[in-house]
């Protein structure tokens, strides 16, 4: 038994029973199962987008949003963009809005439909353009704008002339929204931080096609505080107004403006789209 132990001891130690051919790696099987896998994962993505229809793409769900690819952060991007009350009217606003990469927007960009009345309403606008300005070289992009009116540009459109940044743009809107309208493309100017060479820019691409509808307030009969909110209209201004009421006892011509003593005259014509006299 001895003897049988120290045969089977030495057998261990000194005989090799690896082998000496290393085991070869089946490079060609393995490449084999991954262009398998690929083709599975193109068939996958095929048989998606067969199930895709038309759609708007304003009106994206989350379950729609994961069914084209998108992430959570690009679908919440288009949800708050929509939350503004602003609609996407072309891919590129779209793929702005959402930060999308071109590969995605490129593969579902194919079903965006937008409502008839969107499609009209950019081809009239591309149409009435040459009217105001035949060369555009500040423009990217005009098949996708939204619309050529200054006052119903949304910032996403004021983006595609060179030099708008989305706070800026944000700002043009801000200012508009407290006019109530831009009435003189020089408004444009008052925007703050707005160089006038890009103000000039703008201006080659996007006209005021409609004017804003102003109610007017009647000077006589408008309260102090009322009167302060007025565009153009400080304190000190609106203190001036109601001594010259007073003094006046009632305005017969919105004219009598210019009455008023160190009354700001280059303000006069943007004072008079809110005020009146009856």
């Amino acid at each position: 038994m001895v003897l049988l132990i120290i045969v089977l001891q030495s057998l261990f130690l000194f005989v090799d029973f690896t082998s000496d051919q290393p085991q070869a790696e089946n490079s060609s099987e393995r490449f084999a199962i991954q262009k398998q896998l690929e083709h599975l994962k193109l068939l996958e993505i095929e048989k998606r987008n067969a199930k895709i229809y038309p759609f708007n793409p304003n009106y994206i769900t989350d379950h729609k949003g994961e069914q084209l690819g998108m992430s959570l952060a690009e679908i919440d991007r288009l949800f708050a963009f929509r939350k503004t009350g602003a609609f996407v009217n072309s891919k590129h606003q779209f793929q702005q809005v959402t930060k999308v990469s071109d590969s995605l927007l490129n593969a579902i960009s194919k079903y965006f439909k937008f409502p008839d009345w969107v499609i009209e309403r950019n081809r009239k606008n591309r149409k009435a353009l040459p009217k105001y300005d035949t060369k555009i070289p500040s423009i990217k992009n005009s098949d996708e704008l939204s619309t050529f009116d200054i006052n119903l540009a949304n910032p996403i459109d004021f983006q595609f002339v060179d030099g708008v940044n989305a706070r800026l743009a944000e700002r043009i809107v801000k200012y508009r929204s407290k006019l109530r309208g831009f009435s003189f493309e020089s408004q444009l100017y008052e925007v703050f931080n707005m160089p006038a060479p890009l103000a000039q820019k703008i201006l080659k691409t996007f006209k005021i096609i409609q004017q804003p509808k102003i109610q007017k307030r009647n000077v006589n009969t408008i309260a102090f505080r009322e009167l302060l909110q007025i565009p153009y209209i400080d304190y000190a201004l609106c203190q001036k107004i109601f001594d010259y009421r007073d003094e006046v006892a009632e305005l017969q011509e919105i004219s009598e403006l210019k009455n008023i003593i160190d009354f700001p005259m280059e303000k006069y014509d943007r004072i008079v789209l809110y005020l009146n006299a009856e």
